[in-house]
C-alpha cells in the first residue's frame, strides 16, 4: 500500500513511444520535477497530451516529442511559448490541435473506458479538417442531431502535481482550480503525482486536519506512485504555496532565441538532480516565497 517513491523511479515506467498526459494548465501547477526527470531519460518519440505550458517546449526542445495532442500551449504572461513555437513552425512534431472542451471530452471518455463521447463542439470548425481522424455521428433518437464523435484519448502515463498527497495515494488540490487532473488520473494506466506537502495518511474524514475532503479530486486507486516534492512546480505557480517564476521563465524564453541556447538552459539547469536544480534557481524558500500572480 505504500506507493511513495522517487521521481526516478516513477519516469522509469515511461517507455519510448508512449502516450503521456501532463496535468496542469499553462503555468501553472505542472509536474515540473517529474517533467525535468523525464528530460534527463534516453525516452524518445512520446505523444504528449496537455494543455500546455513549459514542459511542452522543453520536451520538443530535447526532442522526446514526437506528437502533441493539446487545447493550447502558453506560459499567460507570454503568449506562446518559444520552444513549442520553433518545432511547429518547423514541422519538427505532429500536432492534434483541439478546442480545450474537447480535450477534456476525450480524457473523460478514456476514463469512461468509452471509445468517443458526443459533443456538438466542433462542428463548423476548421478542428474536424485538421484533424481527419475525428468522425460525426447522428443520434440515434428521433432528433436525429449530427454531433461531433470526441475520441477516447487514452494515456499509457499520467503526471500530475498536487498541494498534498500521502503514501496510499490520496490527494489533495487546494488552489483555486483543480484544472482537469482527474481526468488526466482516470484517462491514464498509470498514475504518478508529485506533491508539495506528504502525510502519512490523509484522513478525509477530519476535514479539521487535512482539509475539505473535496479537494480529494480522484480516488487513490488510480495513483501508481507518489513523489514527494516540494517546489515541484518549479518555474510554473502552485498556489497556495508559491506563484510562478515570472524571471525563469524569461530567461528561459530568451534562450530560445540564442544560438545553442537549449543546451545552455540544459547546462545550466538539468544537469545534475533536482536538489541542484532547485540550489541553481535560489533554493526551496526562495522558491516557496514567490509572490502569486492576481490572475
Amino acid at each position: 500500500m505504500d506507493k511513495l517513491m522517487t521521481a526516478a523511479q516513477a519516469v522509469a515506467h515511461i517507455q519510448s513511444g508512449m502516450t503521456v498526459g501532463v496535468g496542469g494548465w499553462g503555468p501553472r501547477r505542472k509536474p515540473m520535477a517529474l517533467v525535468r526527470e523525464l528530460l534527463r531519460s534516453d525516452v524518445r518519440d512520446l505523444t504528449v497530451v496537455t494543455y500546455g505550458g513549459p514542459e511542452v517546449g522543453m520536451l520538443c526542445a530535447a526532442g522526446k516529442v514526437k506528437r502533441l495532442v493539446y487545447g493550447f500551449v502558453s506560459l499567460d504572461a507570454i503568449p506562446l511559448e518559444p520552444y513549442f513555437r520553433k518545432a511547429r513552425e518547423a514541422g519538427a512534431v505532429e500536432v492534434s490541435e483541439l478546442d480545450e472542451g474537447m480535450l477534456q471530452w476525450g480524457l473523460r471518455a478514456a476514463g469512461m473506458r468509452l471509445p468517443f463521447l458526443p459533443t456538438r463542439v466542433g462542428l463548423g470548425t476548421d478542428i474536424v479538417t485538421h484533424n481527419p481522424h475525428i468522425k460525426t455521428i447522428r443520434s440515434p433518437y428521433p432528433d436525429n442531431e449530427l454531433l461531433l464523435a470526441m475520441p477516447a484519448i487514452a494515456l499509457d502515463v499520467a503526471m500530475l502535481h498536487v498541494n498534498v498527497a500521502d503514501r496510499l495515494g490520496n490527494t489533495q488540490i487546494h488552489s483555486p482550480d483543480p484544472f482537469f487532473d482527474d481526468c488526466f488520473a482516470r484517462a491514464a494506466e498509470r498514475c504518478f503525482v508529485s506533491c508539495e506537502e506528504l502525510e502519512a495518511r490523509i484522513d478525509l474524514a477530519d476535514p479539521a486536519r487535512t482539509g475539505d475532503p473535496r479537494a480529494n479530486g480522484f480516488e487513490r486507486f488510480w495513483v501508481t506512485g507518489v513523489v514527494h516534492a516540494p517546489g515541484g512546480a518549479h518555474p510554473t505557480s502552485c498556489a497556495p504555496q508559491y506563484g510562478w517564476d515570472m524571471g525563469h521563465l524569461k530567461a528561459y524564453c530568451a534562450s530560445a532565441t540564442e544560438t545553442g541556447g537549449w543546451d545552455a538552459y540544459t547546462a545550466n539547469f538539468l544537469q545534475g538532480s533536482e536538489a541542484d536544480y532547485q540550489q541553481r534557481v535560489g533554493g526551496l524558500e526562495a522558491i516557496q516565497a514567490l509572490p502569486q500572480a492576481a490572475i
